[in-house]
């Protein structure tokens, strides 16, 4: 009987860690919501809501790149050099031409040019992520001020403002339809394609990978060619909002790229990672930060907490692979 009971008791225990590890996070979401519903009547209109899904539209697509580069064993500090890069990139074209495609295009293939050099030299030459995307950010973020001699310019292409501003039937924004859409092609990619299993492989056991065939130059150079294109259309969202070249505008937005990932279940030790868990990431943050405002809670407050968010994400994180090792 006692072998009985304990042997329920172990199977319980392992069913609910089971049940916490998956659903766990959400949760934490729900419970979140409810309480600023009942906290702030202003939470729960529509209009509010519209408000927080344009809000995370930039750093939800941002994110969305970054899972990858962190799963594969890396980081990316450039991104926010790179969405003003391609806020800059943006006004220029529009100076020699109307076509909001070719802006967008360019700006793309720029972005993903600059993730090729980021992997490049990190999966060549074994350079340390941290050092090798730090010094590319100074170098990307000193190129836009060379480029637009660093004045900021108002855009006069009144179709593009409804990229970030738009509302498809006047309900729902544009910027978060292309948060969805970028956010199934992650799915795809991470989770049903070669490429996504190779990211899993390389994060989780370099070695192992080099061994089972893994080509880990491809595979990481190709997670910040991804992060490129993913910054491009963040970019692409943030400038039509603000409706200027700015190149000065991006900083701080690698934290919370990187917070939604790590919030969501991405391992910082890499080869751990989901699109839904980092899609809960993103909503968790944007529910935070437009709670604490509706609370009217300091600005100096919400970076604190933007900091706390980021060493507590980290900390559960060390904790969660100290159990599994």
């Amino acid at each position: 009987m006692e072998k009985a009971a304990k042997k329920q008791k172990m199977i319980f225990g392992m069913n609910r860690s089971v049940f916490m590890k998956k659903y766990g996070i959400f949760i934490v979401l729900l419970i979140m919501i409810a309480f600023m519903c009942v906290a702030s009547p202003t939470f729960r209109t529509w209009g509010n809501v519209v408000s927080i899904l344009q809000q995370v539209s930039v750093n939800g697509v941002l994110a969305l790149g970054m899972v990858f580069v962190i799963t594969a064993g890396g980081i990316d500090l450039s991104i926010g050099s790179m969405l003003a890069l391609t806020s800059v990139i943006i006004g220029k074209s529009f100076e020699f031409s109307d076509s909001i495609w070719l802006a967008i295009i360019l700006s793309v293939v720029v972005c993903a040019a600059f993730g090729f050099i980021n992997g490049a030299l990190i999966a060549k030459f074994n350079m340390f992520p941290f050092v090798v995307t730090l010094s590319t950010q100074l170098v990307i973020r000193g190129i836009g001020y060379i480029i637009c001699d660093g004045e900021t310019k108002t855009l006069a292409n009144k179709a593009f403002r409804q990229i970030g501003l738009g509302k498809l039937g006047g309900f729902l924004p544009y910027s978060i339809l292309i948060l969805l859409v970028v956010a199934v092609v992650a799915y795809i990619l991470l989770h049903w394609t070669k490429f996504g299993r190779h990211i899993y492989a390389v994060g989780g056991n370099m070695n192992a990978a080099i061994a089972s065939g893994v080509k880990v130059f491809w595979t990481r150079t190709l997670s910040f060619v991804w992060m490129g294109i993913c910054t491009a259309i963040g970019g692409v969202i943030l400038t039509s909002r603000i409706n200027a070249a700015q190149p000065n505008i991006g900083v701080g937005y690698e934290t919370d790229a990187i917070a939604a990932c790590v919030i969501g279940g991405t391992s910082f030790a890499g080869g751990v990672a989901t699109i839904p868990g980092t899609m809960i990431g993103i909503a968790i943050i944007g529910v935070i930060y437009n709670g604490m405002n509706l609370l009217r809670i300091s600005s100096y407050w919400q970076t604190v907490t933007k900091g706390l968010l980021v060493i507590g994400a980290v900390m559960l994180d060390m904790f969660i692979n100290k159990k599994r090792n």
